[in-house]
C-alpha cells in the first residue's frame, strides 16, 4: 500500500512538472476600465470611494476632495489638477499614477504603495504619508515644498515623509 501512494505521488509530479496548470493573477487592468474622458473633471467631492479601481484613466481636473479612497487604486492614471483634498488614502495603491499640479493637502496616505508615481509640483500641505512607499527621487520633490500638520491624524507632513 505505502508503494502504491509513493509510485502515485511520482506520477503526479511529472504530470504537474510536464503539464503545469496556467498561473493566472488577476491585475487591476484587467477588472477596471473606462472608456474615452468620461472621468475627466468629474466631481467624486466626499463620496464613499473604498477599494474603487481606476486603470489606465485620464482623470484630469477630477474633484476627489474629502473622499474615502480607502483601499483604492490608481493604476496607469492620469491625475492631472486633481483635487484631492482631505482626501483619505490610506492603504491605498497609486502604481506608475502622474500626479500632476494635483492637491493632495490634508491628505491621509497611509499605509499607500505608490511606487513608480510621479509627483510633479505637488501641493502636500498637512499630508500625511505614513508608512507610504514612495520612490526616493520623488520623496525628495515633495520634501521640497512639504510643510504643516494633518488635520485628522496629527502627523507632520515632512516627518511622515521621512525629509531632512
Amino acid at each position: 500500500m505505502k508503494y502504491w501512494r509513493i509510485v502515485a505521488s511520482l506520477v503526479l509530479t511529472m504530470v504537474l512538472f510536464l503539464f503545469p496548470p496556467s498561473a493566472e493573477a488577476a491585475s487591476s487592468s484587467s477588472i477596471t476600465r473606462s472608456a474615452g474622458d468620461e472621468l475627466k473633471a468629474k466631481d467624486f467631492t466626499g463620496q464613499s470611494l473604498i477599494g474603487a479601481e481606476f486603470t489606465n484613466v485620464d482623470l484630469e481636473n477630477a474633484n476627489f476632495s474629502n473622499a474615502d479612497l480607502r483601499g483604492g487604486v490608481f493604476n496607469g492614471t492620469v491625475l492631472e489638477g486633481v483635487n484631492l483634498h482631505g482626501v483619505d488614502f490610506s492603504n491605498g495603491i497609486a502604481y506608475l499614477a502622474k500626479f500632476k499640479n494635483a492637491d493632495l493637502s490634508d491628505a491621509v496616505l497611509t499605509d499607500a504603495m505608490m511606487l513608480r508615481s510621479l509627483f510633479d509640483n505637488v501641493n502636500v500641505t498637512g499630508a500625511d504619508f505614513t508608512n507610504a512607499v514612495l520612490d526616493g527621487t520623488e520623496v525628495k520633490k515633495l520634501c521640497v515644498k512639504a510643510s504643516g500638520v494633518n488635520s485628522k491624524t496629527g502627523a507632520d507632513t515632512r516627518e511622515s515623509l521621512g525629509c531632512r
